[in-house]
């Protein structure tokens, strides 16, 4: 199988299963990733998603023995199984934590950046390596980078495809934080369970307003920030949480999503 798909209490783990080539992404295991997202957005009870790669990469970008004598055309085509994958993954109305534990290069690094958090393990790298072989970034990556680390060095990652450790990855911003390789997981996990013990509403409605801020003016945004708070305020974890502040004690979340 391409990928491994796993449950936890209120959260689904979803590894990258071709660990013989750094799990290097192929039309299949678009088309298995695509389908286990369908699942997790099915499954009201998955409250957050962990994506991680199996072996000693996340992903190593496209399986180039697919596009060995490519015409232009077939590149195109080929994005059109990838680049709907990332508006998924940013569209998912649930948290998706990505775990990185190895190399993660061109559209692999970018369908790491497409999460909402992102871990790496220190010795995981990030590498736009399209420039290697003449292509530009795609995956969204000029669309994140700038927008993640500036302008200065979104040109240079992408003009010189040369790896970024992950120590500096977090230093930038490209990244939440950098774990040692032996806490990788367990701190995702931890995570992964942090976040689906949340309000779940609140947490989908913060990823709409984050996504919409990047084009929207501030008065856009503020209108916007009103309209979410109106739909998060009549969720019954609102009340829920209001309720566990004034008597001191944890929340106690809905177990499924609405």
């Amino acid at each position: 199988m391409t990928i491994l798909v796993e449950s936890f209490a209120g959260y689904r783990r979803i590894t990258l299963n071709r660990s013989e080539r750094l799990n290097a992404l192929t039309v299949e295991m678009a088309a298995a990733l695509n389908s286990a997202l369908d699942e997790v957005e099915a499954d009201k009870s998955c409250r957050a998603l962990l994506l991680t790669g199996a072996g000693r990469g996340f992903c190593a970008g496209q399986d180039l023995t697919e596009v060995v004598g490519a015409a232009p055309s077939d590149l195109t085509r080929l994005l059109d199984h990838y680049h709907p994958l990332v508006l998924r993954l940013r569209a998912l109305p649930i948290p998706i934590v990505c775990a990185v534990n190895g190399v993660a290069a061109g559209a692999g690094a970018n369908l790491a950046l497409a999460c909402d958090i992102v871990l790496a393990a220190r010795s995981a790298s990030f590498v736009q390596a399209f420039a290697r072989i003449g292509l530009i970034p795609d995956c969204g990556g000029t669309w994140f980078l700038p927008r993640l680390i500036g302008n200065a060095r979104a040109r240079a990652l992408a003009m010189l495809a040369e790896p970024l450790p992950a120590a500096t990855a977090a230093e930038w911003g490209l990244i939440w934080r950098m774990v040692e390789d032996d806490r990788l997981m367990d701190e995702a996990q931890a995570l992964a369970a942090r976040l689906a013990s949340q309000a779940s509403t609140a947490l989908a409605l913060t990823k709409r307003a984050l996504d919409a801020s990047g084009s929207n003016t501030l008065d856009r945004q503020l209108d916007l920030e009103g309209e979410l708070q109106l739909e998060a305020g009549r969720s019954p974890d609102h009340a829920e949480g209001v309720r566990a502040f004034l008597d001191k004690r944890p929340p106690a979340f809905g177990q499924t999503r609405s």
